[in-house]
């Protein structure tokens, strides 16, 4: 069969394959915040195996020595099996951006659509692959960790933009378009919230205020922001050695809840504003939707004291704001435009 005959088929597959992709990138960051919050980063302290094999089956006499020096430690059984499961579908999501990067390439011009995008996001999961091994290397340094998440919510706002480009909408007014650069904004803004919520993570910070509005019993506590936001150093401690303070934790905190009322102001007056747009009500709506759900999973897990559902809900209610976001992003860049779909 030709390469003129095989065309039409493969751009409904490219398309297929574009949305499978995106929908387990956005399952593995989710997943990835499971690992990380079932301290199962270090389940297998080498990479890219589990004490030099390809599953914890073969290690598990060595898993289990671990365990019996550290039974509270980083490493069990189930911890290893979560860390390999989470590395097996990072891979497994390379592979889909590889065969998606080639038939990017090969049917550039059926698809309408050059294939800077899809190479694009292959350099980008080569170097998360990289972060995610030097997660394990560098024994879990919150800078590298941060990184790794940062990274892979980047990667799930490539992904979305991917797929949107293959999805029909309806038309969005050409008097829309003037919103393309408050929404930049909103991004921009959103990415910094997601910063600092993975420096929060990685710094076990998230308990660091145990009350809600105030922390402490104050608007504003005694916090130390130098020591908090130093970037170049271990888990748990100061480049110096020393163990991290009190008052750093509460500096990590206090700044990610306060920072969150700039993003539900800013992304809420942007969903509010086009909820009846046509093109744009739907992804508005739920833009609005999630603010509230962020909003009532971030006070829950104060006061339920960091409860893993609630968690990782969280964790995914940030994603599915990225999500929400390029996807308006995506559609007020076509504003005006006859189908809502790039030429």
């Amino acid at each position: 069969m030709s390469r003129l005959s095989e065309t039409p088929r493969a751009v409904p597959r490219y398309r297929k394959l574009v949305f499978l992709t995106w929908f387990l990138t956005l399952d593995l960051i989710m997943f990835g915040a499971f690992v990380r919050l079932t301290d199962s980063g270090l389940g297998c302290p080498d990479w890219p195996g589990c004490y030099g094999h390809l599953s914890p089956l073969g290690a598990s006499d060595r898993i289990q020595q671990a365990l019996h020096a550290m039974p509270y430690g980083p490493v069990s059984v189930f911890q290893a099996w979560m860390e390999m499961i989470h590395r097996y579908a990072g891979a497994t999501l390379g592979t889909l951006i590889i065969l998606i990067t080639v038939l990017a390439w090969r049917y550039r011009r059926a698809l309408a659509h050059g294939p800077a995008l899809a190479t694009t996001l292959l350099a980008m999961v080569c170097l998360q692959g990289a972060f995610g091994a030097w997660t394990v290397t560098h024994k879990l340094m919150p800078l590298v960790v941060s990184t790794h998440l940062v990274l892979g919510i980047a990667l799930l706002a490539l992904m979305t933009w991917l797929a949107a480009r293959e999805k029909s909408h309806d038309p969005v007014p050409a008097s829309a378009g003037h919103g393309r650069a408050w929404m930049i904004l909103g991004l921009a803004v959103l990415f910094l919230q997601i910063a600092l919520g993975g420096w929060v993570s990685t710094n076990y910070a998230a308990l660091a205020c145990m009350d809600f509005p105030t922390c402490h019993g104050q608007w504003l506590p005694h916090m130390d922001f130098s020591e908090g936001f130093a970037l170049l150093r271990g888990l748990g401690k100061l480049s110096s050695g020393a163990i991290i303070s009190q008052d750093a934790l509460t500096a990590i905190h206090w700044t990610h809840r306060n920072f969150a009322m700039v993003v539900i102001a800013l992304l809420g007056a942007i969903g509010w504003h086009w909820r009846h747009t046509p093109g744009l009500a739907g992804p508005a709506r739920l833009l609005l939707a999630l603010l509230a759900l962020q909003l009532a999973t971030g006070l829950t897990t104060i006061f339920f004291q960091w409860p893993l559902l609630i968690a990782v809900m969280h964790n995914g209610g940030a994603a599915g704001l990225v999500l929400v976001s390029v996807t308006l992003l995506w559609r007020l860049s076509q504003a005006g435009k006859p189908s809502g779909v790039a030429p």
